[in-house]
């Protein structure tokens, strides 16, 4: 597997976690290089590490995985989305600052469902006799980068007063979106 297969598959991997970033961003409309460190660092290993769990998972459970994979995304993906979502249409009685999408759970449910298709992927990269080790360091790598990115878009998009007013129904909306497109490239819908 060439470097340039290496890399467009992390790019394709790391577009759940862009999408999420942009979302995250918007919702903070300030990012911190802390913020930013702690989303991409787990981000970014969540993507590396999922494909070496994958690729030693191996043959041996493949077809029980991948029964139900998609549901425990699109679970995970719905359950910060509903949250995000009743936020965004709580009375404003509440003045303190958002809820910080790049701390405690959120973000590790956040890491873990933007990262299960890397799953398969390790799981792919087995069968085929791959080496995981590179794959999964450009897959982190890439992953890392595209949330930055993702981070100071959305940070840049929420300068929008509408925007940023409507920021959790957007990412919880965003979210939503990520889980329906899952299942529906699972075959669920038709």
């Amino acid at each position: 597997m060439t470097l340039l297969n290496i890399t467009a598959i992390a790019v394709a991997l790391a577009m759940d976690a862009f999408a999420v970033a942009i979302a995250a961003g918007i919702k903070l409309g300030h990012v911190s290089l802390r913020q930013n460190f702690r989303l991409a660092w787990h981000f970014g290993f969540f993507q590396a590490a999922m494909p070496i769990v994958g690729w030693a998972l191996g043959l041996t459970i493949r077809d029980a995985i991948a029964q139900y994979d998609h549901w425990v995304a699109f679970a995970l993906l719905l359950f910060v989305a509903q949250g995000m979502l009743r936020e965004a249409f709580k009375a404003d009685t509440d003045s303190g600052p958002p809820k910080d999408p790049t701390k405690g759970w959120t973000m590790v449910m956040l890491s873990l469902a933007t990262s299960l298709d890397a799953l398969a992927v390790g799981l792919s990269l087995s069968m085929i006799n791959v080496s995981i080790w590179t794959p999964a360091l450009v897959i982190g790598l890439v992953a890392a980068a595209f949330t930055t990115i993702g981070l100071h878009l959305g940070k840049r998009l929420s300068r929008a007063t509408l925007v940023r007013r409507y920021a959790d129904a957007i990412g919880g909306l965003v979210l939503l979106a990520i889980g329906l497109n899952i299942l529906r490239e699972h075959g669920v819908f038709g």
